[in-house]
């Protein structure tokens, strides 16, 4: 007797070829639940916690460019953290300071640090091909230099245009186990996956940032390769000189390699003691140190292509955004995380857009401008 199954319902794709999680009926419940929903996940802990206590300033909630965001229906949660204290906090009535949100692109801030840190250990040569490292890598990458990867400077045939539904980056969800793969279609794994991107010309003329989530998972395979341990053992070390108090949530594939590109899931206040680490410029709590305090600061001082407008007054630069000042990133459906190291403050802004993209270039802009006006007060 065969038992009968159907397919996971929160897996499937239905309309305008997005999985059930996803589209703008289900993304909020999806966002707030990405760590249960995924077909794979890890989840990690520190041992010790950075302790952070409140000393709020009320002005700034009622600062009308706050207030805008804090009132929008999309809003999930809103931290502003300096050195340890919480100057500012909101949530929305759904979410709160206990629960994990996904974070999505912001995850790929991680491999600023793995990679900081591999190259002042000289186990990475920024200037080096993709080739050397990944021998099996497809023509997509195997001619491009890690540091053109990492600044999101490369052209190759994976897109990310979610105005599209046929993207290649909903076909990366399905090696990452974030949808069920179509009737007929190979189910493969993340990094079969990242093999079979394709390119010609990988130079990048345009003087515009190519914003490719695949280039993120491909940075972190070199630097597993490279430094001979998985990218968890990267990770652990990263949560844990965070300090961070819940978990660390992390999609991964079937093969349990972590979504670098953007699959972490952790509270506000949590993303908040990661994103200190910036501020600190890799120094964690009790003198645990990640990535390369030289290597951050590079970072912001000799940063990689502009973005396309409205975003242009900022530069992508390794796995990171900057403007010569903080640094930060913006996640997939509404989620930003600034960081600046000389004022010594974080800002947080997690939410979910309900629009059929998920992503609108012009809230961004200004919701970037606001929080970067924030990070910059001493």
């Amino acid at each position: 007797m065969t038992v009968p199954s159907i397919p996971n319902p929160d897996l499937i794709t239905l309309f305008d070829n997005t999985a059930r999680w996803n589209l703008p009926d289900h993304r909020r419940h999806g966002f707030h639940n990405i760590h249960t929903t995924m077909l794979y996940s890890m989840s990690l802990r520190a041992p010790r916690v950075l302790p952070l206590r409140k000393e709020i300033d009320w002005t700034i909630g009622e600062r009308p460019g706050v207030a805008r965001f804090l009132g929008m229906p999309h809003f999930s949660a809103f931290v502003v953290v300096r050195d340890d204290r919480v100057l500012y906090e909101a949530y929305a009535p759904d979410f709160g300071p206990e629960k994990p949100h996904a974070i999505m692109s912001i995850t790929k801030t991680t491999l600023n640090l793995m990679l900081g840190r591999a190259v002042a250990d000289g186990l990475v040569d920024l200037d080096e091909r993709v080739g050397a490292y990944l021998p099996e890598i497809g023509t997509g990458y195997a001619e491009a230099t890690v540091k053109a990867v990492a600044d999101m400077n490369v052209v190759n045939d994976f897109s990310e245009d979610y105005s599209d539904p046929y993207t290649s980056s909903f076909d990366m969800d399905v090696a990452g186990g974030w949808r069920l793969p179509a009737e007929g279609q190979k189910d493969e794994t993340a990094r079969s996956f990242l093999c079979g991107v394709t390119g010609d010309d990988l130079v990048n003329r345009s003087g515009e940032a190519l914003y490719k989530s695949a280039n993120s998972d491909v940075i972190g395979w070199i630097i597993e390769r490279a430094s001979g341990r998985p990218l968890r053992d990267w990770l652990i070390e990263i949560v844990e000189a965070a300090g961070i108090e819940g978990c660390f949530h992390m999609t991964c594939d079937r093969e349990g390699v972590p979504a670098v590109s953007g699959g972490a899931c952790l509270t506000a206040r949590d993303l908040a003691r990661y994103g200190l680490l910036f501020a600190r410029k890799g120094e964690g709590i009790d003198g645990r140190r990640v990535g390369d305090a030289a290597f951050i600061e590079e970072t912001r001082r000799n940063p990689g292509p502009s973005l396309a407008k409205p975003l242009d007054w900022f530069h992508y630069s390794r796995q990171t955004y900057t403007d010569g000042t903080w640094f930060g990133h913006s996640g997939y459906g509404g989620q930003y995380m600034l960081a600046n190291p000389d004022t010594g403050t974080v800002v947080v802004y997690l939410g979910v857009l309900e629009n059929k993209a998920a992503s609108d270039p012009e809230f961004g802009a200004a919701l970037m401008k606001m929080t970067a006006d924030l990070v910059a007060e001493k």
